[in-house]
């Protein structure tokens, strides 16, 4: 993917776990036990995601066994009696598309305190699952690759005109940039735009603007116009 930001739909979990309005609580239990997940979508008839059944919706009936039995209805209390995934589910579902860019999907789930997020398409259908341990697949990345995208994509773009090549070094995801450049203005620049590449971890700088020629003084001739005396 040298050279295209990673969206949602790279590092998504495609098979998942889903929950029909009706299931019943126990079930629901055993079936996120057994997919080994903290969080399952809830889907209407049509295919559509309607809300999120998480452990902590889950454990409201059992905390309840120690608070109040009796909670008034129409309060947050009233899930404590739930018994389909209906009416334990956390409503609206907070999705994400398949086309989002990953920081965007890393900033939904820090808003809104999630783990996980269900991944649907145009017309609300589910397509997938995408966790905070899937966004940090993109740090598995090679380091050639992201060395690769860098050279090819954003080093020819800044600096065409360099005099000598500029390096790129990537190590465990640290990107080193060395060299001499045309215009160091274009540097902080050259930084941001390496910081965006999928995989970078840090980058550390070290271009340089041309070599400076020395200040003449103004009062010895020209040598290559000079004539022997």
């Amino acid at each position: 993917m040298t050279g295209t930001p990673h969206v949602v739909n790279d590092v998504m979990t495609h098979t998942v776990l889903a929950l029909r309005r009706g299931a019943p609580f126990k079930d629901v239990v055993k079936a996120m036990q057994r997919w080994q997940v903290s969080a399952a979508p809830v889907l209407d008839d049509d295919g559509r995601v309607v809300g999120v059944v998480s452990e902590a919706d889950l454990l409201r009936k059992e905390q309840a066994r120690a608070d109040d039995p009796g909670p008034r209805p129409g309060s947050e209390g009233t899930k404590t009696t739930a018994v389909t995934a209906g009416e334990l589910m956390t409503v609206p579902a907070v999705t994400v598309h398949p086309e989002a860019p990953l920081p965007e999907a890393a900033r939904t789930m820090a808003r809104h305190g999630v783990k996980r997020l269900p991944v649907v398409d145009a017309d609300g259908l589910l397509r997938g699952v995408v966790s905070r341990a899937d966004l940090l697949k993109v740090f598995l990345r090679d380091d050639e690759d992201i060395a690769e995208e860098i050279r090819h994509d954003i080093v020819p773009h800044l600096f065409p005109d360099s005099a000598e090549p500029v390096r790129v070094r990537v190590r465990d995801g640290v990107v080193t940039l060395s060299g001499r450049v045309p215009d160091t203005a274009l540097v902080p620049v050259a930084v941001g735009w390496v910081r965006g590449v999928d995989g970078v971890v840090a980058v550390d700088c070290a271009l340089a603007g041309p070599p400076r020629r020395p200040d003449l003084d103004p009062d010895l001739p020209d040598t290559e116009h000079a004539r022997p005396a």
